[in-house]
């Protein structure tokens, strides 16, 4: 069993940055492929980005590929999302899921709750 817990969303203007956390507990995580998705009001959950377990293996969503950064620290049962550059249309909710590294959101076991990410024009 895998928990998931986001944080660091927020307001920001286009342009500036933030940088999302899932702090995950359970003794898979360092097992897992994870993965971060979002989902803006009324429009189907999409892939943004994933990592394998080791972290040496990421994948990323053409809209956010060069701008967007995903890492992890198994010490920590954390994963990360560096967004940089961001555009308004970057605004919605982020999730980090866990156990695939695959682009489609039926392939992960596990969700976090989100958390809110707004980019002002």
């Amino acid at each position: 069993q895998v928990q998931l817990v986001e944080s660091g969303g927020g307001l920001v203007q286009a342009g500036g940055f933030l940088r999302l956390s899932c702090a995950a507990s359970g003794r898979t995580f360092s097992y897992s492929g994870m993965g971060w998705f979002r989902q803006a009001p009324g429009k189907e959950r999409k892939f943004v980005a994933a990592i394998n377990w080791s972290g040496g293996s990421t994948y990323y969503a053409d809209s956010v590929k060069g701008r967007f950064t995903i890492s992890r620290d198994n010490a920590k049962n954390t994963l990360y999302l560096q967004m940089n550059s961001l555009k308004p249309e970057d605004t919605a909710v982020y999730y980090c899921a866990a156990g695939s590294v695959r682009t489609t959101v039926l392939s992960y076991a596990y969700w976090g709750q989100g958390t809110q990410v707004t980019v002002s024009s």
